[in-house]
């Protein structure tokens, strides 16, 4: 069944210690608002956490079953570093796991900077909300958006009931 809707609603998490503090300007989230536009999204609401699990697991679970928005998409916290804890933060609130999102991303990235492939970043489920982590840079989250932005309202209506 078809949900009817015009609008889908997104959030915004930005995930920077840095950027949490005051002490970076969160170019990635600005980004991002601007290309959620372009793909169709509404943007509902954006926040920014510092590296930390638990923070990152609230505004999650905020976001989806509180302001029950239909995406959540995160910016950082994606690598190998030691903090960066968002798969992780993310794969703990997702009923079940979207793995092709992730790889898509990876793939189309790492056609222009080997690289990408060290973003460890995921796509999940959670309620009635897909939750997809975007890199950090706004290199990165633009060649992202740019990989998966065709499939993100398809996704978001069958998530809601709508068929294939």
């Amino acid at each position: 069944m078809d949900t009817g809707k015009n609008s889908y609603r997104a959030a915004i998490l930005t995930i920077s210690t840095s950027g949490a503090r005051g002490e970076r300007d969160d170019v990635s989230g600005r980004t991002l608002e601007k290309l959620c536009e372009k793909a169709g999204l509404e943007v509902a609401e954006t926040a920014i956490v510092p590296d930390d699990q638990e923070l990152i697991i609230e505004r999650l679970i905020f976001f989806s079953d509180n302001q029950k928005v239909d995406i959540v998409l995160t910016t950082g916290g994606t690598g190998p570093g030691p903090y960066d804890i968002t798969p992780e933060a993310t794969s703990g609130v997702c009923e079940r796991i979207m793995p092709g999102i992730g790889e898509l991303m990876r793939a189309e990235g790492g056609k222009q900077t080997r690289r990408a492939y060290l973003s460890r970043g995921i796509a999940g489920i959670r309620g009635k909300t897909l939750i997809v982590n975007l890199p950090g840079s706004p290199k990165g989250v633009s060649e992202s958006m740019e990989a998966i932005s065709g499939i993100l309202i398809h996704a978001i209506k069958m998530i809601a009931g709508g068929g294939h």
